[in-house]
């Protein structure tokens, strides 16, 4: 059975795919908003390199561009998983509803991936400095690299995204699941908020890796930029020496990974774990929460409504 009883419903696509954009576009904005100072932070230390440091200056850089770009792949993610998560809840066996679960987490990533990628490539060189706005960082990003530039890191961001995704609504739903046997009654939002916390964090600990390699890739082609100031009144983020080279330090994951390895060591990629781990935690409890409390807003104003046909 899956979590809640959804599946004792009869099966609306559309209906269920409406829901998921609505509940999961105001999850996204509303953990983006609260949290983005420290996604900032995040940022800021895994692009820095050997003896660099970092400005706590304009933390909010970005916000408003990747807003833009989080509202939909938030609503698309949640819309996408959704329906796919029932569909699979009926076609697998109960005791591989995990499975189902997973799957419909790295079907969705790769749904949003398409809206998620350039939001982040936009947002990351925002926070580091390169451009003023996001009109700005989009066009010039687009005379200089074309529009290939803006899914710089691509591979990498599915690399770390898709398992991210799949894991971390894994171990959510299943964890409901289990909650809701043991309790034998729905979730309350402190619960669903405690629970998300916990998958979020898990999940944002075992991808820092990918994380610290993604980040360098999107960042990588101005990383030159980072030595010079962004206006007269304007503070430069890093300072100290930089990586030799200027544009295309990494030419894939795997020289990203072999170079990382090289010239910094293997703690490198642990680097911003720990703002990862509270971001993530403390977004996945604020996401999940406001996910769950929207739905359940929805299904109830659904319920009230008469039958359709009777008013038509």
């Amino acid at each position: 059975m899956a979590a809640g009883g959804e599946e004792e419903k009869p099966f609306n696509f559309l209906q269920i795919l409406c829901e998921g954009v609505i509940a999961g576009g105001t999850a996204g904005v509303v953990v983006e908003t609260a949290l983005y100072p420290i996604d900032t932070i995040k940022t800021r230390l895994q692009a820095a390199r050997g003896g660099s440091q970092i400005q706590w200056k304009g933390l909010y850089s970005g916000l408003a561009g990747n807003i833009a770009g989080v509202l939909p792949a938030s609503a698309v993610f949640v819309g996408i998983y959704e329906p796919t998560k029932r569909k699979l809840l009926e076609t697998f066996p109960e005791n591989l509803s995990a499975v189902a679960h997973f799957t419909a987490g790295a079907i969705g990533g790769i749904a949003a991936s398409l809206i998620r990628v350039p939001t982040e490539v936009v947002k990351q060189r925002m926070q580091t400095g390169q451009f003023r706005s996001a009109p700005d960082a989009v066009r010039l990003i687009v005379g200089k690299e074309g529009f290939r530039g803006l899914y710089a890191g691509y591979g990498s961001f599915l690399l770390r995204d898709l398992p991210f995704d799949a894991i971390q609504f894994c171990i959510y739903e299943q964890l409901r699941i289990g909650y809701k046997v043991v309790a034998k009654r729905e979730l309350n939002d402190p619960e669903n908020a405690l629970i998300g916390a916990f998958a979020g964090a898990i999940t944002g600990a075992i991808t820092t890796p990918l994380d610290v390699m993604k980040t360098r890739l999107m960042v990588q082609n101005n990383t030159s930029f980072l030595s010079t100031p962004v206006g007269i009144a304007d503070p430069i983020y890093f300072f100290g020496p930089q990586s030799q080279g200027s544009a295309n330090q990494y030419s894939g994951i795997v020289s990203c990974a072999q170079t990382i390895l090289r010239e910094e060591g293997p703690g490198a990629f642990l680097k911003g774990i720990e703002p990862r781990v509270l971001w993530i935690g403390i977004g996945g409890s604020i996401f999940f929460g406001v996910l769950e409390k929207t739905k359940s807003m929805l299904a109830e104003r659904r319920s009230r409504e008469p039958p359709a046909g009777k008013d038509e």
